[in-house]
């Protein structure tokens, strides 16, 4: 039987699919569990891009069009994910549990290698700027910590 306390998403469905559609379709993996979620990011080797995806003005302008455009680089992570704040509650805290020393923002993208923040945006350094210069700082992240070269 299920809880009838238990609160329903903060955002309906019909809003947020189109949303995680601007990154999924570009090939990022949505991650909805907090299983999902330590399945991906628990401490190994490789790089890890972490989308906190948002409804807010700043993911649809800057946010979600930086990541598809930092995407098309030459250098990628090994893994590029997806959680959504005010949808998938415990995905989102499974993901926040990884980013050690940042306080939850959304939207939040964050570069983890070998299970270790290594870059991060927070919503203060997205908002006001342009997809361009989220895009810079996500491929300047990529260049530095990413050794993958996309074929």
């Amino acid at each position: 039987m299920s809880n009838p306390f238990q609160m329903a998403p903060q955002y309906p469905a019909e809003m947020t699919e189109p949303m995680r559609a601007e990154l999924t379709r570009f090939g990022v993996e949505d991650l909805r569990t907090a299983s999902a979620v330590d399945e991906v990011l628990a401490p190994k080797s490789g790089t890890v891009l972490v989308v906190v995806n948002s409804v807010c003005g700043c993911a649809a302008g800057n946010a979600r069009p930086g990541v598809a455009k930092a995407l098309a680089h030459s250098v990628l992570p090994d893994r590029i994910v997806t959680v959504f704040a005010g949808v998938d509650k415990d995905a989102v805290a499974a993901a926040r549990g990884y980013f050690t020393g940042f306080q939850p923002s959304s939207p939040q993208i964050a570069l983890l290698k070998d299970g270790e923040v290594v870059a991060m945006l927070e919503r203060r350094h997205i908002e006001g700027a342009s997809a361009d210069m989220v895009a810079d700082a996500l491929t300047s992240a990529f260049d530095k910590f990413c050794a993958t070269a996309k074929a």
